[in-house]
């Protein structure tokens, strides 16, 4: 099946890659970005354009400098893969799991793609992109157990916000500070640098 910026491969029934053997495909095609949904069906990704990836490592950059500080928890970049509890295997562009989360993980768990819902999910709407497929997404995450979701929409300078209920309300234009709210107490993220070209 076609998407706007990739590819599913559906699997006949009864036929799926089990998660070591989808974390050893993936390893030997680096090249691509490849995430799976809950059916176990693949979903193959183009790369991002230059512009957003600058986006996506400001954003990461910005939290990392918070988590460092507070040393609440792990953040993680657009290759980071997560088992989440609908079996679906997905890498937000940037994310968050809390140390009380991250530490219920053995170690062979977080060698590979960690079972574990992140907390904080960041999606980041290129050119490229489907709005509709990213809202999709979101909605995974939040029935998934995502407690603060952003995905920010580049073009239309908004960012939809989500919480564990799914979505919540959107913030319009790019002079405003997002709040990283109960989820990550005291980091704020400044939309301005978004305007940047």
């Amino acid at each position: 099946m076609l998407l706007e910026n990739g590819y599913v491969l559906e699997f006949p029934d009864g036929l799926a890659f089990s998660n070591d053997e989808f974390f050893d495909f993936c390893q030997k095609n680096p090249e691509l970005k490849i995430e799976r949904d809950h059916f176990f069906n693949l979903i193959i990704m183009s790369p991002t354009g230059s512009l957003s990836g600058f986006f996506n490592g400001q954003i990461l950059l910005k939290l990392g400098i918070w988590n460092e500080s507070n040393k609440l928890g792990k953040v993680f970049d657009s290759s980071s893969g997560f088992i989440l509890p609908d079996n679906s295997v997905r890498s937000p562009d940037v994310s968050w799991v809390s140390n009380q989360q991250w530490d219920k993980l053995t170690r062979v768990q977080k060698m590979k793609f960690a079972p574990v819902c992140p907390e904080f999910v960041v999606e980041l709407k290129s050119p490229s992109d489907s709005l509709k497929e990213l809202k999709e997404k979101m909605e995974t995450y939040a029935s998934n157990g995502v407690k603060l979701g952003w995905l920010i929409d580049l073009e239309a300078q908004a960012v939809h916000l989500y919480d564990s209920k799914g979505f919540i309300k959107l913030v319009e234009g790019f002079s405003n500070n997002l709040s990283g709210e109960s989820v990550l107490p005291g980091f704020e993220l400044d939309l301005k640098f978004l305007l940047e070209e």
